[in-house]
C-alpha cells in the first residue's frame, strides 16, 4: 500500500508544464490514472464558482497549480488580470474544497511572494519582512492569500492546507513561447534561434548581476508529492535547490551549450528584478526528506536537447493551465 493507493486526486494546472510531471510521478507512486482529475482551462474555468464546486466533488486530496505566469515583460503589460486571475483561482478552489471536505489541499506558491530585499538565503520566516519586487508583486501577493487563507481555514475549520514555496522551474517540456515564458526558455530560444539564423549579437535584459535559483521540474514534482504525503502544518517551506547563479553566468552557460559564439549585448534600460534569489532548503529535507537531485548543467543541456527535438511543434502552454 502507498499513499496514493485508493485517493482521487485533482491536479489543476495538471496539461501544463510542471503539472504534467505531477501527474506521472502521481501514477508512478500508485495513484490510479482513472481517479487522477485534470481540469483544463479551455473547458473549464477556474475563475467560475460553480466550476471550482464541480472538479472537488469526490475529490480527497487537491494539488493546486494552476495559474496565469510569465516573465517580467508579461508581469509588467498584465498586472491586474496576473492579481485577479490567481487569487480568485486559489480563493475559490480551497472554499470548494473546504465545503466538499476534501482531505487535503496542496498548494503551489511562488518564490515571488517574498520581499524584494530578503537575506540571503531566504528563510520562511522573513516572508513577512517587506513588499515584494514590483514586477512580481501582484502574482506574489495573489499566491500569498493561499498561505493566508489555509492557515485561517485550519484554524477555524481544522482544514489541511498546505503551502509550497517554489522558485523557478526549468526543464523538457516547458514554455518557450516568447510572449510569457520564464527566463531559461527564453533564453534557450533566443541563443538556438541567433545561431540558426547567423545574427552576430544578442540582446539581454539587465545588467546580469540579478541572480536566480531554479529548480528542475522533475525534483519540483518529486517534492510536491513529498509534501503531499508527509508534510501537514501551517507554516510554508521553500521548495528549491538551494544554489545560486547570476544572470551573466546563466547567459553564458546557455551560449555554450547552444555553441553560440556572437556577442552579448545588455540592456540596461531594462528591469533586473529581485536582486537575488536562493532558497533556505532545509525545512524541507527536515519536514519531508527532500533535496534536490539534478546537476544544474545537467538539467539545463537536457532542455536544450528537449527543445531542439521540438522545434517544429507548438510550444507556448495556455497562461492559464
Amino acid at each position: 500500500m502507498t499513499f496514493w493507493d485508493n485517493k482521487s486526486v485533482l491536479v489543476t494546472g495538471g496539461g501544463g508544464f510542471l503539472g504534467k510531471h505531477v501527474v506521472e510521478q502521481l501514477r508512478n507512486s500508485g495513484a490510479d490514472k482513472d481517479v487522477i482529475h485534470i481540469p483544463r482551462s479551455q473547458t473549464v474555468d477556474l475563475r467560475v464558482w460553480e466550476n471550482c464546486q464541480k472538479v472537488v466533488q469526490n475529490v480527497d486530496i487537491v494539488i493546486h497549480l494552476a495559474g496565469v505566469v510569465g516573465g517580467i515583460g508579461y508581469n509588467m503589460e498584465n498586472p491586474g488580470s496576473v492579481f485577479y486571475d490567481n487569487a480568485v483561482m486559489g480563493i475559490q478552489l480551497m472554499e470548494a474544497a473546504r465545503q466538499a471536505n476534501v482531505e487535503k489541499f496542496v498548494a503551489a506558491g511562488s518564490v515571488c511572494s517574498y520581499p524584494k530585499y530578503t537575506p540571503v538565503p531566504f528563510n520562511e520566516k522573513t516572508l513577512w519582512d517587506g513588499y515584494p519586487e514590483e514586477t512580481n508583486a501582484p502574482y506574489g501577493f495573489a499566491k500569498k492569500m493561499m498561505l493566508i487563507q489555509g492557515q485561517a481555514y485550519r484554524q477555524q475549520y481544522d482544514f489541511n492546507a498546505i503551502h509550497l514555496l517554489l522558485v523557478n522551474l526549468y526543464g523538457p517540456g516547458d514554455n518557450f513561447d516568447p510572449r510569457n515564458s520564464h527566463v531559461i526558455a527564453a533564453l534557450i530560444k533566443k541563443f538556438i534561434d541567433a545561431h540558426a539564423e547567423e545574427r552576430k549579437e544578442v540582446v539581454i535584459w539587465g545588467t546580469g548581476s540579478a541572480s536566480r535559483e531554479f529548480l528542475y521540474v522533475d525534483d519540483a514534482a518529486r517534492g510536491i508529492l513529498r509534501a503531499a504525503e508527509l508534510y501537514n502544518k501551517p507554516e510554508p517551506v521553500n521548495l528549491g535547490a538551494g544554489m545560486e547563479i547570476s544572470i551573466r553566468d546563466l547567459v553564458a552557460l546557455i551560449a555554450e551549450l547552444t555553441e553560440y559564439d556572437g556577442n552579448i549585448v545588455w540592456d540596461k534600460t531594462k528591469p533586473d528584478g529581485q536582486p537575488r534569489r536562493c532558497l533556505d532548503v532545509s525545512l524541507a529535507k527536515k519536514e519531508f526528506g527532500f533535496t534536490a537531485q539534478t546537476d544544474f548543467r545537467t538539467g539545463i543541456k537536457n532542455t536544450i536537447d528537449w527543445y531542439m527535438d521540438h522545434l517544429n511543434t507548438n510550444l507556448g502552454e495556455n497562461k492559464i493551465v
